[in-house]
């Protein structure tokens, strides 16, 4: 919507342009939450992953054993 400066807008029209304008902020809030959820969900899946693989050789009870025969 193209608004003139010497153009007075009606007061529905006005009411219009700002319910148009505060929905696409609205949105934009919405997208941008959303892929700030989605890139913490994947931090947080990073981390457990490291955390696993860290912690196997702890957690797998035939390398408890494995070390056990070794000394």
């Amino acid at each position: 919507m193209l608004v003139q400066k010497d153009h007075e807008l009606s007061e529905i029209q006005t009411e219009v342009f700002d319910i148009l304008v505060s929905y696409d902020v609205e949105e934009k809030n919405r997208r941008k939450q959303h892929a700030s959820k989605r890139l913490l969900e994947a931090r947080r899946a990073i981390e457990r992953r490291r955390e696993e693989k860290e912690l196997s050789p702890y957690l797998d009870r035939e390398s408890w054993f494995d070390d056990d025969e070794e000394e």
